[in-house]
């Protein structure tokens, strides 16, 4: 059965992927490393992992599989749930696939690097209205795939 995972510790999106596992009753883990308010839902699952830089994805990458989808913003998390047959969202709806993830990866590292360098000094663009949009219609439509996937013998 499908399971929503989402690294929630900077994720500007987890009420909405919230309101979606509730439409579908798919059980959402909501994995951080603390300090996020609890849900009484039925089917929130609030996860809180011990301190440590990759302890929540450490708990979603053993435990995501087939069928299974995870909301991240972090890349390394995206390309190693990947392999096991999980989907992966970026909190702008952006999926994260095995054949765009290798481009992924290195663009985060070259942009890591001109930072350290100082060619580069911020960020990209502020979350915007749009982005939340492209996430909702994207997650909606990675559950139905994957509820296709669990309605086939």
């Amino acid at each position: 059965m499908t399971e929503i995972y989402v690294d929630a510790d900077a994720c500007p999106v987890k009420e909405e992927a919230i309101r979606v596992a509730e439409r579908h009753q798919l059980v959402i883990h909501i994995v951080s490393n603390g300090g996020l308010r609890p849900s009484r839902h039925p089917l929130v699952r609030m996860v809180t992992v011990a301190e440590g830089a990759d302890a929540a994805d450490d708990w979603i990458a053993e435990r995501a599989g087939a069928g299974d989808i995870v909301i991240t913003g972090d890349i390394p998390l995206a390309s190693r749930v990947l392999p096991n047959g999980a989907a992966a969202l970026g909190h702008d709806g952006r999926p994260f696939t095995k054949d765009s993830i290798g481009m992924a990866l290195a663009m985060r590292d070259l942009m890591r690097e001109l930072r350290e360098t100082g060619q580069s000094k911020g960020g990209g663009p502020a979350f915007s209205k749009a982005d939340r949009s492209r996430f909702l219609s994207a997650l909606e439509a990675a559950v139905q795939a994957a509820l296709r996937l669990d309605r086939e013998p």
